[in-house]
């Protein structure tokens, strides 16, 4: 019997780390081929040309798709769409997969989307139903949901919301978060080890850095990330590892603006990227996270320590007691960091799943995939007749 296809695509550093225990548990079935696709910032230099990790992590990379424009403004994003739409649209209508999984809410996986819509391609959607109100995620994630055939849903509240915009329930499913799985079954360096890896700063205090942009408020972001700096040089007894911003529009401006200020100070650090074992590892050991990044929410709360989460980026997503939201302004940040210190030795429930996603996952798609395929044939599901 002829093997069907899945196809897996990954465009950023912080996706890739996500999707890994999908593709290693993918990978070890027989019953069907892997396509791992690599595209968008992996392939950009200034971006640190992530790709490299995938290939140290000895992954088959069935394919690499460049699409990223130069630039990071509106226009910019639209050919980088452009350009997704035409590459993809040709892998797909050469390789035909059974299924093309794909996570999240970036641009780029809209226009992929889009290009599978048109060869009859069935999606697979992670992490559909949520919220992010400061971001234009919201309505890239929820276009996607709407092209999509299977949902694999973070949270049981995730998973109504989808049910909610018309899918059938029978198609939507409840599995957590991978990063969840991802914290609690890899097995992360130790302290001294990270020490080695990273800087001795690592034995001390400090915390882990991120801040994207904020793509739905007009000039806000480089204001924003001077109102953090600022508040970062107030408490200079802890060392900030910063991690670089992603290529959403903007992104390339803020990561010029820290690399312009980082150099002043003696107690930041700046990377491109960490890779998914040291980043993790790097939370482990932090007294908090700091910024705007998903991490913070997702995955932070199952090493029991705080989040800071400044600004509307992630405002909407289900968050657990360990967030600290603040608005981004200097003292309002001193603030939380304060209160964040003071929680050191708490435990907080996580809400994204119990760690067994990908398995969870694998299964409904060999279900799924057990017969003559998946049916693209959508009707609305109606909850006034009767649904959830």
């Amino acid at each position: 019997m002829k093997k069907k296809k899945i196809c897996v695509v990954t465009a950023t550093r912080a996706e890739y780390g996500l999707l890994r225990p999908l593709i290693l548990r993918l990978l070890a079935e027989e019953a069907w081929e892997l396509q791992l696709v690599v595209t968008g910032m992996h392939l950009s230099e200034a971006f640190g040309n992530t790709y490299r990790e995938i290939e140290q992590d000895r992954m088959p990379v069935f394919a690499k798709i460049p699409i990223l424009e130069p630039g990071d403004d509106a226009y910019a994003v639209t050919c980088t769409m452009a350009n997704a739409m035409r590459g993809f649209g040709a892998y797909f209508a050469e390789q035909k997969p059974d299924l093309l999984l794909l996570l999240g809410d970036r641009t780029e996986m809209l226009a992929i989307a889009a290009a599978a819509m048109n060869e009859r391609v069935p999606v697979g959607h992670l992490h559909g139903g949520e919220l992010t109100q400061g971001a234009v995620d919201d309505c890239v994630r929820h276009a996607i949901t709407k092209m999509s055939s299977l949902h694999f849903a973070a949270a049981k509240e995730y998973k109504n919301r989808i049910i909610q915009m018309g899918e059938n329930p029978s198609r939507v499913f409840f599995v957590g978060a991978l990063g969840v799985e991802n914290i609690l079954q890899e097995t992360l360096f130790s302290r001294e080890e990270l020490a080695k890896e990273l800087g001795s700063f690592i034995l001390g205090d400090y915390a882990v850095v991120t801040f994207h942009p904020v793509t739905l408020e007009e000039d806000g972001s480089e204001k924003q990330l001077r109102e953090l700096i600022a508040a970062m040089c107030r408490r200079q007894k802890l060392f900030y590892l910063v991690t670089k911003a992603n290529g959403d529009a903007g992104g390339r401006a803020i990561n010029r603006l820290w690399e312009q200020e980082i150099r002043k100070y003696d107690h930041m650090m700046l990377v491109d990227s960490l890779g998914m074992k040291r980043y993790l590892s790097a939370l482990k050991y932090a007294r908090f996270v700091l910024g705007n990044s998903s991490s913070g929410i997702l995955e932070a709360p199952s090493f029991g320590i705080p989040t800071v989460n400044i600004g509307d980026r992630q405002k909407g997503r289900l968050m657990a007691k360990s967030v600290l939201q603040c608005s981004p302004c200097e003292e309002e940040i001193v603030l939380a960091m304060e209160q964040a210190l003071a929680m050191e030795g708490s435990s907080y429930a996580n809400p994204y799943g119990d760690g067994t996603a990908s398995q969870q996952i694998t299964s409904i798609i060999k279900e799924q995939l057990a017969g003559p395929g998946i049916c693209l044939k959508k009707t609305f599901y109606d909850l006034s007749e009767g649904g959830e």
